[in-house]
């Protein structure tokens, strides 16, 4: 290969691809802004750093980017995450720069942020913030090239607020995820059913009559909690927000503090975006063969390594991705490192789905180099319009049509004369 990279296996690209085009079928949206982005270039010359899961669909993501003119490097945003075959399809078949290898340790990981960031981009495309830190923590040399960013995750965006907060962030970025067509949907449907995939393909074990336990209930937990549901498990949410808490009460789910849900559960499920959600005292409450999950960004939700010190042996890898703990003589299973589940035992996101977050991402790029200059150095969410856009091309790829307003109707909408 001539350009730089550092991947598992390059002779893996042919699968990739064609696993790649399989998921395209599945992403109308994002094809229609690719054919429009070949025909306009609006990102032309622009240098992208994405650090994103390095999947199929995010694959159809750079096509779409360098389509529109964009010079594009991708590393991963989660050890865990990276599907080999589809790093060496972008390699071999785009020749787009790739730096992620599946399982790679945190030396290899944060050595591949910087060899993106080499690239001196003028827009970063973040999936929890890690390229936005680095930035800002170890090369603010490059701060001079950079127009803004865009941002994928809740995780992400909350780390990006807080910097805004503190007066530390030094250029605008977009948060992809406070899009309507990216956490409705994305974090709804897509983590629902993505994290019960990655638990069952990780345990085999039948969820119902299970007693699964939800941590939080914002959007990505409403999914989770909701198809476990359907798939017969008694669901009960942990949160510390009392309007969620009394939404999920409403939505027919038990509520109760973690102390209290570690003593019945059988599965636990982490997505708050916060750390030490499951901690050392929830750990010791655990019955005998307890499934413990994360499906939140970083594995922080859970204080592993307060149970391993807890643990009286080193864990014991029993299954690909189950890791056994011993604790005063009970089994606590930990899944997938207490990584994204749903991408270290499964394959992620559905890409119906993530067309609508991507059609986000490459349409956040094009916004950002069309208005970088009158942004100042906050969070931005993308306009309504584009955001409405993309859900009528969404409805439009499924064949299905919508009511519009006749002029009376308009009317009526816009004035406050007439009443009863």
């Amino acid at each position: 290969m001539t350009i730089e990279h550092d991947i598992k296996d390059v002779e893996l690209a042919t699968g990739g691809r064609y696993r790649i085009e399989w998921a395209g079928q599945e992403m109308p949206v994002l094809k229609q802004i690719r054919e429009r982005f070949e025909k306009e270039k609006p990102l032309k010359g622009v240098r992208i750093s994405a650090c994103l899961h390095v999947t199929t669909e995010t694959a159809n993501l750079m096509q779409t980017l360098q389509a529109g003119g964009a010079d594009v490097v991708l590393t991963a945003s989660n050890p865990l995450s990276t599907q080999d075959d589809v790093a060496a399809s972008l390699v071999a078949h785009n020749e787009i720069p790739v730096y992620a290898i599946k399982g790679e340790d945190n030396e290899t990981y944060y050595k591949h942020i910087h060899a993106s960031l080499d690239h001196k981009p003028h827009i970063t495309m973040d999936d929890g913030a890690d390229l936005v830190g680095t930035i800002h923590k170890d090369r603010r040399e490059i701060l001079e090239t950079i127009v803004g960013g865009t941002e994928e995750t809740t995780t992400g965006v909350i780390r990006l607020r807080a910097m805004a907060n503190d007066g530390a962030l030094e250029f605008p970025v977009i948060a992809v995820n406070d899009s309507d067509t990216k956490h409705l949907f994305d974090n709804r449907y897509g983590t629902g059913q993505s994290t019960l995939d990655g638990i069952i393909r990780a345990t085999n074990i039948l969820l119902a009559g299970r007693v699964v336990v939800v941590a939080g209930y914002g959007w990505c937990s409403r999914g989770i909690a909701s198809r476990a549901e359907g798939m017969g498990a008694n669901v009960i949410v942990t949160e510390i927000n009392p309007m969620r808490a009394l939404e999920a009460v409403m939505d027919g789910y038990r509520v109760m503090p973690m102390q209290e849900a570690a003593k019945i559960g059988d599965i636990f499920v982490t997505a708050t975006g916060d750390i030490n959600v499951i901690d050392t005292h929830h750990f010791e409450a655990m019955k005998h063969g307890a499934i413990v999950s994360n499906s939140g960004h970083f594995n922080v939700e859970l204080n592993l390594q307060g149970l391993a010190d807890m643990s009286e042996s080193e864990p014991t890898l029993v299954r690909p991705f189950v890791e056994e703990y011993k604790v005063s003589g009970r089994s606590i299973y930990v899944l997938g490192e207490g990584r994204l589940i749903n991408l270290a035992a499964a394959e992620g996101h559905p890409a119906s789905v993530m067309d609508m977050s991507f059609a986000n991402q490459a349409l956040g790029a094009e916004y950002m180099m069309r208005n970088a200059e009158t942004l100042e150095n906050s969070v931005y969410t993308i306009p309504e319009d584009v955001d409405m856009e993309i859900a009528r091309l969404k409805l439009v790829a499924m064949g299905i049509d919508i009511d519009t307003l006749t002029e009376e109707q308009e009317t009526y909408l816009n004035q406050w004369q007439e009443g009863t």
